[in-house]
């Protein structure tokens, strides 16, 4: 198959493997606004998930993949043509990492600190339970997964838009389109900082819009690269 075909078809499936389990925990864990709520509710919530909540978090978490081998590939295709695209690389794939370490810990942190609080009845353990999923939910979420993973997102995805436009492979609407994603998304970054500022301005919608957007920008991509005519 050809190099671009792969990588469109790369882009598709990681990005469906992503929308996926997302929209189903919107669904059965109300995520993410259940984060809003205090510990308690959320660490209850979770308990009565079960396996089923479990499975899904690995999925949203490892369905991506194929993002990352998308975004190397893509890397490795345009590097020669414009050099700073190798930095765009990086950033996509360390923002691709992080993200998945970050949800991971749904998988196997999250579910002993939720049996821990609901399987007992001692307020000090309930407390210690809490403030150890703050301190988690804060390094492991807020800072790695959110921060790191979706501020270099948005890097990336400027970075090419800028070569997409360069190198003149995508429509402008698609290169518009993935910076006005991009700016949205950016303006989630406010949600985290106002985690540790209070009264920090937050537009809840953003990383909403933005991480939908994303993910129709990725399938666009996938479906222009699928389309393209071999050349012989």
């Amino acid at each position: 198959m050809k190099t671009e075909k792969i990588i469109g078809t790369l882009l598709i499936t990681g990005a469906i493997g992503v929308l996926i389990p997302y929209t189903i925990l919107t669904v059965i864990f109300e995520y993410p606004d259940i984060l809003r709520q205090d510990t308690g509710t959320v660490l209850t919530r979770f308990q009565a998930g079960g396996s089923t909540l479990i499975a899904v978090w690995w999925a949203f978490a490892i369905l991506g993949l194929p993002l990352l081998v998308a975004y190397s590939m893509l890397g490795q295709q345009l590097e020669s043509k414009l050099p700073m695209v190798r930095w765009a690389t990086t950033l996509g794939i360390i923002s691709g990492v992080a993200q998945i370490v970050g949800l991971l810990r749904w998988v196997f942190v999250v579910p002993i600190l939720a049996s821990s609080y609901v399987s007992t009845t001692n307020p000090a353990v309930k407390e210690a339970v809490i403030i150890s999923f703050k301190s988690i939910h804060q390094f492991g979420g807020v800072l790695l997964g959110e921060y790191i993973g979706q501020f270099f997102t948005v890097i990336w995805m400027i970075m090419m838009s800028y070569a997409f436009s360069r190198l003149r492979l995508m429509p402008r609407w698609v290169n518009g389109l993935g910076v006005v994603a991009a700016i949205i998304y950016l303006a989630a970054q406010a949600e985290l900082f106002a985690t540790v500022i209070a009264g920090f301005p937050v537009w809840e919608m953003a990383g909403f819009m933005g991480s939908t957007l994303w993910l129709i920008w990725l399938i666009i991509i996938g479906v222009i690269f699928v389309r393209l005519p071999d050349q012989k």
